[in-house]
């Protein structure tokens, strides 16, 4: 990636409003012979910091490809990523994560990597169930870059100041409530509160559902719940937040399922709910020191609702003309020693064992924390769920999220939103 240091900060500054990496740059000012990939991601500015330095170092070690970056935060990616599907102009390498994978497979977007395996994508010191975790219809359609689960942060340094205990493996979802409220009532700060008001969540609702022995999606790729377990949900979620022990719905329509927006990481709740790997980033704009935990359970002893899952992938778009070079780039990403070094656990605990044991002694005590809890949960995770169904991204983002607004706002009641979140899901997921 041919970036001097001027055009970084300028694409840094500029990530969260979509602005390409190498902007400033015209693509001729690339030499002639050399195959140009585009690369696709978002995330913050650290992990757009990791993501450059690799790509230097790729090109460093292959001098005839060079990779082009665009981070872009927020619902700004899928709307980029819908725009590139129509015109068919995918980036060469894009980012997913479990939950879209799927869905953006099923709808054209990716390339099949089968015929790359084991020539240039060399996975197979990552065994045969983690490829599982990328694989649709008998077909590998991306490569993992680190395993996480769901996971509760809080904010440690609060809890010992106010002397509630915190949340742990064992805290049931009653539990949960009852530190909420309390630590909304001890911190007795103004517009904080704490935790999130998780209604809007669906990895939550997915482990919530597990926990009872349901699913969020059928292995036939329908809904796994109904009205009543949906009720019982958005039940649990205003309760508390009558109480007081959520954020109000004006902080919470805000979360964009990114740190930057997450009201943990605006200063707004003592606890947030997301993924293990994020702890890197949460702690980067959080001054206070963060710790991590298993998401709340249904019973103590009972089952988790947690699963291990790649914490995000690299897919390789399906109108590349450069597949075997993006290949070559993926495999670089999860194997080379030196760009796990960069890299970190930001993405993730490392699927590669070599690369995991060499970055083990430089990662710093937030990133040891990651591998700690993913650790933690080797006694505790579930299967991993059947792949998700076309249709899943837009459940989650436009059926979701917008319904537990209106119930957060007071527009809909529990048993409306309840009946909206089955009927549209119905009409939204497209099972098999």
């Amino acid at each position: 990636m041919r970036l001097n240091r001027r055009s970084f900060m300028v694409a840094s500054a500029g990530a969260a409003a979509g602005l390409a990496f190498g902007a400033t740059q015209s693509r001729s000012a690339f030499a002639a012979d050399n195959v140009q990939l585009r690369a696709m991601w978002w995330g913050g500015n650290d992990r757009t910091k990791r993501t450059v330095d690799v790509a230097k170092l790729f090109h460093e070690k292959n001098a005839d490809i060079d990779v082009i970056g665009e981070s872009i935060s927020g619902d700004g990616y899928w709307t980029k990523l819908a725009t590139e599907m129509a015109s068919r102009d995918i980036a060469d390498v894009f980012q997913l994560e479990p939950s879209t994978i799927s869905d953006y497979s099923k709808r054209g977007a990716c390339l099949a990597l089968d015929e790359f395996v084991p020539s240039t994508l060399k996975v197979d010191a990552f065994g045969k169930d983690v490829l599982k975790l990328t694989t649709v219809d008998n077909k590998l359609w991306g490569i993992g870059l680190g395993l996480n689960s769901f996971a509760l942060f809080y904010d440690d340094d609060m809890f010992k100041k106010v002397g509630i205990n915190p949340p742990g493996p064992d805290t049931t979802w009653d539990d949960y409530a009852k530190i909420a409220v309390e630590m909304t009532k001890a911190a007795g700060k103004r517009s904080y509160w704490g935790g999130p008001y998780g209604a809007r969540y669906n990895y939550v609702f997915d482990a919530w559902l597990r926990q009872r022995g349901k699913m969020l999606y059928t292995n036939e790729g329908a809904l796994g719940f109904g009205v009543d377990d949906a009720k019982e949900w958005y039940s649990y979620w205003e309760d508390l937040r009558q109480k007081g022990g959520t954020v109000s719905a004006d902080v919470q329509t805000l979360d964009q399922n990114v740190i930057e927006s997450n009201c943990l990481a605006l200063g707004k709740s003592a606890m947030g709910m997301a993924y293990s790997n994020q702890l890197v980033g949460y702690q980067l704009v959080v001054k206070d020191k963060l710790a991590v935990t298993m998401l709340p359970r249904e019973k103590k002893g009972g089952p988790s609702g947690h699963y291990y899952r790649p914490a995000l992938i690299w897919s390789v778009g399906a109108t590349t003309q450069h597949g075997e070079q993006a290949a070559k780039f993926i495999d670089f990403f999860v194997n080379d020693v030196e760009a796990g070094k960069i890299l970190g656990v930001e993405r993730g605990v490392p699927m590669s064992p070599a690369v995991r044991q060499a970055i083990l002694p430089g990662l710093n005590p937030t990133e040891q924390a990651t591998v700690k809890y993913v650790e933690l949960l080797k006694d505790q995770v579930g299967d991993y769920p059947p792949p998700a169904p076309l249709g899943s991204t837009e459940f989650d983002q436009k059926v979701m999220r917008p319904i537990a607004d209106q119930l957060a706002f007071g527009k809909i009641t529990v048993a409306e939103a309840a009946e909206k979140l089955v009927s549209q899901g119905k009409t939204t997921i497209k099972a098999g």
